[in-house]
């Protein structure tokens, strides 16, 4: 049951992200709410479902966007991996851990995509990339990884109780 919550929220923030996120941009970057919502669920101490979490997004955001499928998903899976670990080793500094996650899943998926999007043919420059797309981004992440982060904490005690409160 504590699983469900997932699909409405996810299946919004797609909505959100393809509706009205990916109209507010910075130069050519925009934020990925997303990838955001998944490394704030997934630094949550009480949480047990991030990895579902992660394949639903995957699966739901591979629908809305260009880029193959896979290289969306493999990228939230390594935002889920990389915040459950840092949710272990900095635990008690979460916000430095939500803003590095957010640095290094951005970076990573902005990587994978610039190195698709080469392959099949794309002429890029990477420093326009990086200067255009990337950076831009990463500051709309940074932005808005605060006020997700506390969404999150309040919807993972809402959905995880703790015992003391049972």
């Amino acid at each position: 049951m504590r699983n469900l919550v997932a699909f409405p929220l996810l299946g919004l923030a797609v909505m959100l992200q393809s509706a009205i996120v990916s109209q507010v941009s910075l130069l050519s970057g925009y934020a990925d709410l997303i990838l955001i919502l998944l490394a704030a669920w997934a630094l949550q101490e009480r949480v047990a479902s991030a990895w579902h979490w992660a394949l639903l997004a995957g699966i739901l955001a591979g629908f809305v966007t260009r880029m193959p499928w896979l290289i969306v998903l493999i990228g939230y899976l390594a935002v889920v991996y990389l915040a459950q670990l840092l949710q272990r080793r900095v635990w008690q500094a979460p916000l430095l851990a939500m803003f590095s996650v957010t640095l290094m899943g951005t970076l990573f998926i902005h990587f994978m995509s610039y190195a698709f999007l080469t392959l099949s043919g794309t002429p890029l420059q990477l420093g326009d990339v990086l200067g255009l797309v990337t950076l831009p981004s990463l500051l709309l992440n940074m932005l808005l990884a605060i006020p997700v982060y506390a969404f999150m904490r309040d919807l993972a005690r809402w959905v995880y109780p703790s015992e003391e409160a049972e």
